[in-house]
């Protein structure tokens, strides 16, 4: 009887090492959440399930091992191929990296870093991918915000300096004025019998004083001129305009205010406001060559933190909504992208509907940023238009409080 012993004890302890290292790697990615890890078969199954998985996507390990990854992916997205795109790409340069909006359990959505890497055995035989999904939504975010704030900051940078130039062109303008004005006043004392001289001097001095009215309007835009805000009733002031308006669109346009019942008052310069609805006016009257109708409504409005929350000078509270809409013929895409921005160009020279009201209507309203009681006009302005569909603009203003004389 031949008895053989052998010593296995290195080939246990090793075979133990391995199933302890495989025990605290199974822990590492067991106690990872923020991060979604698993392992998908070579056809894209998935075949075991982390913590973070569970986090991100909402799935249980019971209920998803022995699906298709492809769930988590938008409907779209899935039918365009993406999912096996990712696959195919792994398994022929080795990794695949990409961002994009994935679908929890719940059905909401999120945005996602994904990152799939393909698993081969030593003789290169592929068993298998394993994917890593970061939820980045936030940074997402927090990315889209950083480049509004910048595109806001460069816009403030640069009407700070059209101001500071309107207004050194202005103050000159000015003094040009009071030298014609002046003089006009000394030519109609000495005519002031000869009637066809005075009324050409008449004539000059009412180009002279819309020149003024012009000079006071790019002095305010330069914020060289105070503005004379007060506590007024929207709907009275608008109410009280509608002649003018009317007259500046014509006999064959109608104009129509609505305004909601308990309106709230608010802080403002009457005379700007006037001058914002009349150049609106104009541009309506210019989108409806055969006529059409102009509606101007008046709302209080709630603003929570949610919806000011990208506007960054737009404080929360109540406010009231201006609304002015024509049923003009609109403005194509390309217009509605500069409709605030100043054209080098004589005013009318784009012809109808190319908004050069607009940007007088934003320089009005951006010269009441130095209100800093409650009764301040908010740099919040909304358009809408489309070619044949008409269009419609809204401003906000925020509403007085009690210490401004209002209710």
């Amino acid at each position: 009887m031949v008895q053989i012993v052998r010593d296995v004890t290195e080939n246990r302890r090793a075979h133990e090492a391995v199933i302890e290292s495989e025990r605290r790697f199974r822990l590492l990615v067991q106690g990872v959440t923020d991060y979604a890890i698993f392992m998908l078969s070579p056809g894209g199954y998935v075949t075991n399930w982390n913590n973070g998985a569970r986090r991100i996507k909402g799935y249980s390990e019971q209920e998803i091992i022995g699906s298709h990854f492809s769930r988590f992916y938008l409907p779209e997205d899935a039918a365009a191929g993406i999912p096996q795109h990712g696959l195919e790409t792994a398994a022929r340069e080795g990794r695949f990296e990409a961002e994009g909006w994935r679908v929890r359990r719940d059905g909401t959505t999120f945005w996602a870093h994904v990152v799939i890497d393909a698993i081969r055995e030593d003789d290169g035989t592929l068993v298998g991918f394993a994917k890593i999904t970061r939820d980045i939504t936030e940074r997402r975010k927090a990315n889209e915000l950083l480049e509004k704030t910048q595109a806001a900051l460069f816009q403030a940078q640069k009407m700070e300096a059209i101001g500071k130039l309107t207004g050194g062109v202005a103050h000159g303008f000015n003094n040009v004025l009071q030298v014609l004005r002046g003089n006009l006043e000394l030519l109609e004392n000495r005519h002031c019998r000869d009637v066809w001289s005075g009324e050409r001097l008449a004539h000059a001095s009412d180009a002279v004083e819309q020149g003024a009215k012009l000079a006071s309007q790019l002095l305010a835009f330069g914020r060289r001129q105070a503005l004379r805000p007060t506590v007024v009733n929207l709907a009275a002031m608008v109410r009280g305009v509608d002649s003018m308006l009317a007259r500046a669109l014509g006999e064959t346009a109608n104009v129509e205010t609505v305004v909601v019942a308990g309106l709230w008052n608010t802080l403002v310069d009457t005379h700007q406001l006037e001058n914002v609805l009349l150049n609106l006016a104009i541009n309506a009257r210019d989108a409806m060559p055969t006529g059409g109708r102009l509606t101007i409504e008046l709302a209080n409005a709630m603003l929570d933190d949610r919806y000011v929350r990208p506007l960054s000078d737009v404080p929360a509270g109540q406010h009231m909504m201006l609304g002015v809409t024509d049923t003009g013929n609109g403005m194509a895409p390309a217009v509605v992208e500069r409709a605030f921005v100043r054209s080098l160009r004589p005013s009318r020279r784009g012809g109808p509907g190319s908004e050069h009201g607009l940007w007088l209507c934003q320089t009005e309203r951006r010269t009441h940023r130095d209100l800093q009681r409650s009764g301040t006009w908010n740099d919040r302005t909304d358009l809408s238009a489309e070619i044949n569909a008409g269009g419609s603009r809204s401003t906000g203003e925020t509403r007085a409080s009690s210490d401004d004389g209002g209710p």
